[in-house]
Order: structure tokens, then C-alpha cells, then sequence
């Protein structure tokens, strides 16, 4: 088993790893490569319109994460065409499926983007140009190899001419017209021949060969090879691969059951959980991802170590099905406590409505596993992932709880992932993430964006108004949105498309994202009336920022629609990534 992933840059550390891997490979696999170009890969991946090719690496790993193999995808969107670089599997082996499933994926991103067919070159196979038998063989199985694809040498041209008379196998140029009918016509082909040549191997191929070459494609349409070798289709099944970089990494909390309070009026229920897995188990865009358990001092590093013990200590202490409700709230002496921890709730609490019981922290403790567990993720090479917790996180402050929230969940991801590079947060939820601005409120490296209802008539009443802007080094990079009380899809998306401008302007590298679904018509909590194919729109408008992207689970109340909303919304998320 492998796992095929995209890298896009050398920002993560495993990443600039398996570049120096590729690199590697490509010395020991294709020995006339010089320095220089063995080392543009980067700058490839970096920096498309100095190369005038977007570059698409994809890599094949191992479960323990070695390098099993890559191909380079060079795309040409100024006339549709992608060209294949290189691909090639590490060690010289053969067999294993990697080779196919690398080009299975190549073929797959080439259809996506609409391109009109894959060009690479191929050495010959016939001995009058090819005096060497041993390559001759090679070539022959490679070749047929392509040829179950559909690729074909593209005949009647002076490609394979070589530059200079000692040349000797010079390589055909080779068509996968992507399952389609080869009709390019002349005129196209010449402009991609020449973008070829001169893109690729300027620097190699003086102009008057490159316009010998491309002067020398007279078919109108171009004509392929007939078929020349027999064998089998290539069989998707036969490839056992997982695109990483196509599926969502999906991090339930496993223990959220555990915590529910049976009483008028608390909506935070677990139903809410499975009515959403309900409807993602239909897409086929998830991989279930088992939870890692990780060290306290991650909440430690956001939360208030008194916070953080006391409801350790408080949690523990109270018997099953027992809940406690902040009444008593230090207005007039907060530096002497009650000896009674459950009467001291209020020294901790916002609100009179979040309950403790015996279960509250150990199933706050395992939404932050989840939310971890998702963050790494997308250190390890997946672009999306989601935590689906409860209890959620976003109204947890540095030193108090409320909002049926506990731990924040998404600032503990965001500050995890904020060690390998700046970190956007933008919040959806319909009401203001107070957590996550408190613990962020003086940090230039985090930018907290959030869009919620006004509020002087929404919870928490007393924060998320367009003044709160950071202080210190902070001040700019906290942004809120507070909207009206009454807003449909239409005036929402204009208000998130003024975030994510922000979000451009500030150049994360990640992505995390407070996924509120309360801005659904009908939500018990909320005034908003979003529907599913608004939060279809709210997802792909997000997906246009291609960035690596944690999703964690905040509000949303209203059952019946909560997982097709949801559906919507990572359907729309993956449109670009």
C-alpha cells in the first residue's frame, strides 16, 4: 500500500525533506541531468511564470512515509496542454503499480483542468534510430506501457531529429489525448511544440532547430501511431493507492457522547454529530483518521493553567448525571473563592447556561485530540482536514469557559500549526468566536477573522464589534464582521468575500476554519436564513485560497437540515483543492 500526495512548495519540513528525495532520484535515475536542473524543482513549484510552466508534483509514500516514487506535471494555461516531465520510481524498481497509479493521478489532474491532452517524450523503439538493444527493450516496455493509456508517438514530424549527428536514440513525441479523439489541429500543435521546446530546452535547442522541428507538423489534424503493442487496459482496481491530497482527513471525537446533558433547552445534543456523518458518508470524500492522544501542555499553551485545573478537579468530583451551573460570579471580590468548587463555577464562566459534569473535561480533552489529530494531518500532506467535535471550542478564553464551550479547540490547532508558518482563522459561526480572539488578541502571526450576528443582540453580547482590532504587535490582525439580524446567502457571501481578500493579504500558510452551521435558516439559536446551496457557495469561495485546510466543528443546532448544510459546505471546499 502507498499513498499519492501533491506537494506544492517547500514550506513544511517534510516537504523541503522529500524534495531533497526527489532530487536524489533524479540523479540516480536520469544521470545527464545537470546540477542546475536537478535542483529548479522548487523554484519550479514556487515561481510558474518565470518558468512559464505550473508545476504539479506528485509523490508516492510509503505507510512509513519514505519516497516511493513522483512524477512532475508541467501545465501550459495559456493553450491547455500539460507536458510530463518526469516520472519515476525510486530505487530503479519496477512493478508495484507505483509507475501507473502516479500516471493514473497525472491523467486524472490533467482531465480536472480541462487540458486538451499530455505531451512527454518517449525514446524510440526502432533500432534504425536506436542502435542500442538493452535501451531498445526499455523502450519498448515503456511504450506499451503508455500505449494501454491511449499514448501514442504523434507520426510525420522531425521530433525525433537529433541535435547533433553523434546523438543517438533521440526521443519521439508522444501524445495521451486524455481518453478523447486526437483532433488537435496543426496550427495548436505548433504553438504547443514550440512552447515545448523553447520553455523546456531553450537553453539547449539553438531557434533555428525549434523552428525546424515545429515547422515540421504538416497533419491537419495531427496523426498518432496505430497501435503497435497488445496487452490489457490498465486496471484502476489494480492500483493500491490512496490520493491524500484528493480526500478529506476526518477526525471524529470518538468520547463525544459522553457528555450530555438531559434537559429543556440544551441543544448542544450528540445527535448533532451522526445527523452530519450521515451525510458525508455519502460523498466518498472522507478518510477516517484515528485519533492521536496528546499532551495537556497544548491546552496549556492557550489556556490558563488555573482554568485548565480547575476543571480537571471539578469534573472529577461530581457523580454521573450531575450538572453544575455558574450562579455565583465574583463581581465584587474575584481574589477570594468559595471553598466549594462547584459554587466557584462562576470564577471560570461567562455564562448562567454551560454546565459542568462528570464527563465535561474528558470530552473537551478529546475535541482538542481531534482537532490535533486533523491539524497534523496537514503536516503529513493532506490539504483538508475536519475535526467534527463536541463539545465545540470558539467562546473558550484564555482564562474562562462559556458558550457550551470548554477548551478552544480551533485556537489550540491554529496555535499548533502556527510553529511551521502564519496561520488565518476565520470564523463562521453566527456568533462572535470570543475565545479565539482573546487567546489571539496581541499575536501578529495568527490572523482571527470573524463574521457573526450584531452583537447587541447576539451571544456573547459583549464582544465582537468592527472596533476590536488587536493590541500590540496584534493590532491589526483581529477582524470581525458583525453583520445584521436578518441576512440571506446573497449579503453573507459579500461579507466572507471581504475576509478573504484579508486572508490574501496576509499570506498564511494555513488555513483553519470555525465551522458554524448556526447561519442556517431555521437554527434555533440564530436569525439568519442560509441555505444549502449558500453554504455550497461560503466553501468554494473558501476553496479559492488553495490552502492547506483544518475545518473544526463549532455551532449549528438544527438537526434536520445540519448535515446536508454540511454536505454542501465540503463539497464547495474541495472544488479547488
Amino acid at each position: 500500500m502507498f499513498r499519492i500526495r501533491r506537494i506544492y512548495d517547500d514550506t513544511l519540513s517534510r516537504d523541503k525533506e522529500i524534495l531533497v528525495r526527489v532530487r536524489e532520484i533524479l540523479k540516480e535515475q536520469f544521470p545527464l541531468i545537470t546540477e542546475k536542473d536537478s535542483g529548479l524543482l522548487p523554484s519550479q513549484l514556487k515561481n510558474p511564470l518565470k518558468h512559464r510552466f505550473r508545476s504539479i508534483l506528485f509523490v508516492a509514500e510509503g505507510s512509513n512515509g519514505n519516497l516511493k516514487g513522483f512524477a512532475v506535471l508541467m501545465h501550459a494555461p495559456d493553450l491547455d496542454f500539460g507536458y510530463l516531465d518526469y516520472i519515476s520510481t525510486a530505487g530503479k524498481k519496477t512493478g508495484g503499480g507505483i509507475g501507473g497509479a502516479l500516471y493514473l493521478r497525472i491523467r486524472e489532474e490533467a482531465i480536472s483542468l480541462n487540458m486538451q491532452g499530455i505531451f512527454f517524450e518517449c525514446l524510440p523503439d526502432d533500432e534504425k534510430i536506436c542502435t542500442d538493444k538493452k535501451i531498445i527493450s526499455q523502450n519498448r516496455s515503456r511504450l506499451k506501457f503508455y500505449e494501454r493509456f491511449g499514448a501514442r508517438p504523434i507520426t510525420g514530424t522531425a521530433y525525433e531529429t537529433p541535435l547533433t549527428l553523434k546523438d543517438d536514440c533521440p526521443p519521439y513525441l508522444v501524445l495521451d489525448p486524455l481518453d478523447r479523439e486526437p483532433v488537435l489541429g496543426r496550427d495548436k500543435v505548433r504553438l504547443i511544440v514550440r512552447a515545448i521546446l523553447e520553455r523546456r530546452y531553450g537553453h539547449k535547442c539553438p531557434p533555428e532547430y525549434i523552428d525546424m522541428v515545429t515547422e515540421s507538423f504538416r497533419d491537419d489534424p495531427i496523426k498518432l501511431r496505430k497501435p503497435k503493442y497488445t496487452g490489457k487496459k490498465f486496471e484502476k482496481n489494480q492500483v493500491r493507492s490512496i490520493y491524500v491530497d484528493k480526500v478529506i482527513a476526518l477526525c471524529v471525537n470518538d468520547k463525544h457522547e459522553i457528555h450530555h446533558v438531559h434537559e429543556r433547552g440544551y441543544v448542544q445534543s450528540p445527535v448533532r454529530i451522526s445527523s452530519i456523518l450521515d451525510e458525508l458518508n455519502k460523498t466518498g470524500l472522507f478518510e477516517k483518521i484515528n485519533l492521536v492522544r496528546h499532551s495537556k501542555d497544548h491546552i496549556l499553551a492557550v489556556h490558563d493553567k488555573k482554568l485548565v485545573t480547575y476543571l480537571k478537579n471539578v469534573c472529577s468530583g461530581l457523580k454521573p448525571g450531575q450538572s453544575v451551573y455558574p450562579y455565583v460570579f465574583p463581581v465584587r471580590n474575584a481574589a477570594r473563592p468559595p471553598k466549594e468548587l462547584p459554587v466557584r463555577a462562576g470564577y471560570f464562566c461567562i455564562d448562567t447556561f454551560t454546565p459542568i459534569n462528570s464527563n465535561a473535561y474528558l470530552a473537551a480533552r478529546r475535541a482538542v485530540d481531534a482537532a490535533l489529530t486533523a491539524a497534523n494531518s496537514l503536516l503529513k500532506g493532506h490539504r483538508l482536514a475536519y475535526a467534527l467535535v463536541r463539545p465545540p471550542g470558539h467562546h473558550a478564553e484564555r482564562k474562562v469557559f462559556g458558550g457550551f464551550c470548554y477548551f478552544n479547540s480551533t485556537a489550540i490547532a491554529a496555535n499548533y500549526l502556527s510553529r511551521h508558518g502564519k496561520v488565518a482563522v476565520i470564523d463562521v459561526d453566527y456568533h462572535h468566536g470570543n475565545g479565539t480572539q482573546d487567546i489571539f488578541y496581541e499575536r501578529c502571526d495568527v490572523l482571527t477573522i470573524s463574521l457573526h450576528g450584531q452583537p447587541r443582540f447576539t451571544y456573547p453580547y459583549f464582544s465582537g464589534y468592527s472596533q476590536e482590532k488587536g493590541t500590540g504587535k496584534g493590532f491589526g490582525f483581529n477582524v470581525n464582521y458583525p453583520l445584521p439580524q436578518d441576512m440571506d446567502g446573497h449579503k453573507y457571501l459579500s461579507a466572507l468575500e471581504r475576509a478573504v481578500r484579508k486572508i490574501n493579504r496576509f499570506k498564511p500558510a494555513f488555513l483553519v476554519i470555525a465551522l458554524g452551521l448556526d447561519t442556517a435558516k431555521g437554527d434555533p439559536t440564530g436569525s439568519w436564513s442560509l441555505k444549502a446551496s449558500d453554504f455550497l457557495n461560503n466553501g468554494s469561495l473558501l476553496a479559492s485560497l488553495t490552502l492547506p485546510t483544518l475545518v473544526v466543528q463549532e455551532g449549528g443546532y438544527k438537526v434536520r437540515s445540519l448535515g446536508v448544510n454540511a454536505r454542501h459546505f465540503f463539497q464547495g471546499l474541495t472544488t479547488n483543492h
